[in-house]
């Protein structure tokens, strides 16, 4: 069995920012792209998508997860978006196999274990089809056996961690979409468009992580 990819790590900038300095990209990442800039070879990465000098992702998404990815020039900032034990909230959309009740999520709600341990509590929903954007490829959809969307809503951050948590509970996921970091979100950001924050944004920003 093929060993699965593993993005190389990425650099943090080590230089401390102003507000004015600072640099804070909000990324609508696609389906099938490294969260990394130097060239992989197989798959696209953040440099196909990207030119700005300087700036590094905080925290990451999985090679075939979608949506939101701030990067930034700012190293402090990048630490304290990307540590869990800020507990930053994060929004995940999530197409999962099947057809859950709201008890069966439960488990979310109070934590499930993990093999590398039991899960914070999360915010889970059911919840109507977003209409997202077509994914390319399209997901792998069994005939005959209907999906369900969910909006899951996590402080940490482990390996694969939604995935692994809906596959716990009976309900593999199929598709999964980050929508928010805290009140940043890829709202009118189609897949592979990015944005600058505003001053405005920034200094918001700067003020929920306690950046001076």
């Amino acid at each position: 069995m093929a060993k699965p990819l593993i993005p190389r790590r990425t650099t943090r900038p080590k230089r401390r920012l102003t507000l004015a300095q600072t640099q804070v990209v909000l990324l609508n990442k696609p389906f099938n792209v490294l969260c990394q800039f130097s060239p992989d070879g197989s798959h696209r990465t953040l440099k196909d998508l990207i030119q700005l000098p300087q700036v590094y992702p905080a925290g990451r998404l999985d090679l075939d997860s979608e949506g939101l990815l701030i990067l930034t020039n700012n190293g402090e900032l990048q630490h304290r978006l990307a540590n869990p034990k800020f507990k930053f909230p994060k929004r995940y959309l999530v197409q999962v196999e099947g057809v859950p009740s709201d008890a069966d999520l439960n488990p979310l709600r109070q934590g499930v274990t993990l093999k590398d341990g039991k899960t914070l509590p999360i915010s889970a929903e059911i919840i109507a089809d977003p209409n997202l954007w077509q994914r390319d490829p399209p997901i792998r959809q069994r005939q005959n056996i209907p999906t369900t969307w969910l909006a899951l809503t996590l402080k940490e951050g482990r390996n694969r961690q939604v995935r692994r948590m809906t596959a716990h509970i009976g309900y593999p996921t199929l598709r999964l979409v980050r929508e928010k970091i805290g009140t940043l979100s890829i709202k009118n950001l189609a897949p592979g468009e990015w944005r600058l924050l505003t001053d405005s944004e920034k200094q918001r920003l700067f003020e929920t992580l306690k950046l001076k």
